[in-house]
């Protein structure tokens, strides 16, 4: 059992990235959308990225941008990984990949063409499945998720709604390469809570074990 990846999402504060780093996170996700409560300047997350210890992985999330902004975001910010959360389509897809993770907005009636969709274009590292447009903290259907995703070989990220609370259960269910948090570890909208970031690693991690233990018996 490969242990799940974690990526905190949304992070604007030096304080917060470390925090994450300390718990264990593997990523943290800057929001480059301007309208997102949690926008920041690519300048201010290329300062916060630097403070990052080795191994810590960092996404510049993006809604919808020209490709010129998002040339001059990477210039500005290179991040380790891009993701993609409006409606683009392929063409923008293969221009701002590889290293790309692609988010859909999880529909019963449509998660298994989208996740085939995206599933074929190699630029596409990982898909992203939120319960929402992004930050919204709106729960999907782990099962249909679940079932949409076999036979699917591009890695599966969880997001939306997840909490320290159910993230063991979402993991049981989905299974997923890797889980996403941004409103399920805030204190507010749009500011981080160091504990709750602490306890989301921790469940995960217990999720992860409880899976292993399982399988052994």
């Amino acid at each position: 059992m490969p242990r799940t990846r974690i990526k905190i999402c949304g992070i604007s504060r030096t304080d917060h990235a470390l925090a994450a780093a300390e718990a264990g996170a593997d990523a943290i996700g800057f929001m480059f959308y301007r309208e997102s409560p949690r926008w920041i300047d690519p300048d201010d997350a290329r300062a916060i990225m630097d403070t990052l210890p080795p191994l810590v992985a960092t996404v510049g999330v993006f809604v919808n941008p020209s490709i010129e902004k998002f040339c001059d975001c990477e210039e500005a910010c290179p991040t380790n990984y891009v993701q993609l959360h409006g409606q683009e389509d392929e063409a923008m897809v293969r221009r701002c990949g590889p290293w790309l993770i692609r988010a859909v907005r999880y529909d019963a009636d449509t998660i298994a063409a989208d996740l085939a969709r995206w599933d074929a274009i190699d630029e596409v590292d990982a898909i992203l499945a939120d319960g929402s447009v992004g930050g919204e903290g709106v729960t999907l259907d782990w099962h249909g998720l679940a079932a949409a995703a076999k036979g699917i070989s591009t890695p599966i990220i969880l997001a939306g709604g997840l909490t320290p609370e159910n993230v063991a259960e979402a993991i049981r269910v989905v299974r997923p390469y890797g889980v996403d948090v941004s409103s399920g570890v805030e204190r507010s909208r749009g500011q981080k809570d160091p504990d709750l970031i602490r306890a989301f690693c921790r469940a995960v991690r217990e999720a992860d074990r409880a899976i292993e233990d399982s399988a052994g018996d």
